[in-house]
């Protein structure tokens, strides 16, 4: 890689719960690597998704929403914030535009300026937006508030004006050859975006308590056989009260959740796959450093 403009650089996704950081990611490697749910709190790991083009490589880092930590779970999702925010060349905040600033946007705002990196400022959702006119005293308020390098407009689900806020991120990248190689998407392992999957689908499929109650890991990723990839997923819930909703009546629920996650696994690999999910009640895993570390979620 001769040409002395092609740049690259680690970039941080912040920004509160459900503002399309996950999404955002998905679309940008054009893989579903990243569980994707209107449940806050729906991303634990620090997600790396890598995106190469022309101009250059944008190794995007998606990040736990920002939130109050309660468990050591939580605990440890906010340190992974902190740690993206101090290992990246460039932090983008991804602002849900179509709700009102709320005193969580002024604390993630609060993070980026004590960052002290260069910004972007992304105003996600536009789609929701009838009338445009509405982000104009979103724009004057963040332009106000701090000087971000960009402030761009998208839409995350839609796909709306993602070319543009590449451009406008690569811009502020060092020069610099390619960190990861072309074919690369993400630093994920298999049997991490698997267990997501499965995860996803409880959130899709459960009510509201459940979705924290909730961890999925791999334990068995068996491809011995080139026609079909034979995977065993534990999901954990801390009481057998939340075991019997997981499964629901007759098996229907936890039968549905496997249904839908095989489908999305089967796209990610390209063949056939033979899935088994099995529930754990594990007590009070939320606050286990042991068990924390067994779902990826480490110190």
């Amino acid at each position: 890689m001769n040409d002395k403009s092609y740049k690259s650089g680690y970039v941080a996704l912040i920004g509160r719960p459900n503002a399309g950081k996950s999404t955002l990611l998905n679309h940008l490697v054009g893989e579903k690597i990243a569980a994707v749910s209107n449940k806050p709190q729906t991303t634990r790991h620090k997600i790396q998704g890598i995106v190469t083009f022309d101009e250059g490589q944008v190794v995007f880092v998606d990040t736990p929403g920002v939130h109050k930590p309660g468990y050591l779970l939580n605990r440890r999702m906010m340190a992974a914030v902190h740690d993206a925010i101090l290992s990246v060349d460039l932090v983008v905040l991804l602002r849900d535009a179509s709700v009102s600033t709320g005193n969580g946007d002024r604390f993630v705002l609060d993070l980026v300026k004590k960052s002290k990196k260069p910004a972007v400022l992304l105003l996600n959702k536009i789609d929701k937006l009838k009338d445009k006119t509405k982000l104009l005293p979103l724009i004057e308020f963040y332009s106000a508030e701090h000087d971000f390098k960009e402030i761009v407009p998208v839409s995350a689900l839609k796909g709306e004006a993602i070319e543009l806020m590449l451009k406008e991120i690569i811009k502020h990248l060092p020069e610099s050859e390619p960190i990861f190689s072309e074919d690369e998407m993400t630093d994920q392992s298999l049997r991490v975006i698997v267990a997501e999957m499965v995860r996803e689908k409880i959130l899709e499929s459960t009510g509201d308590e459940i979705p924290y109650v909730t961890a999925v890991i791999t334990e068995k990723f068996d491809e011995s056989n080139p026609k079909t990839t034979k995977i065993y997923c534990a999901i954990y819930v801390e009481r057998p009260s939340q075991k019997r909703i997981v499964i629901g009546k007759q098996g229907k629920r936890i039968k549905d959740i496997g249904i839908k996650a095989r489908k999305d696994i089967q796209n990610l690999l390209g063949k056939k796959v033979y899935l088994e999910l099995f529930v754990k009640v594990v007590k009070d895993w939320r606050n286990q450093e042991r068990k924390l570390d067994e779902i990826g979620i480490k110190e």
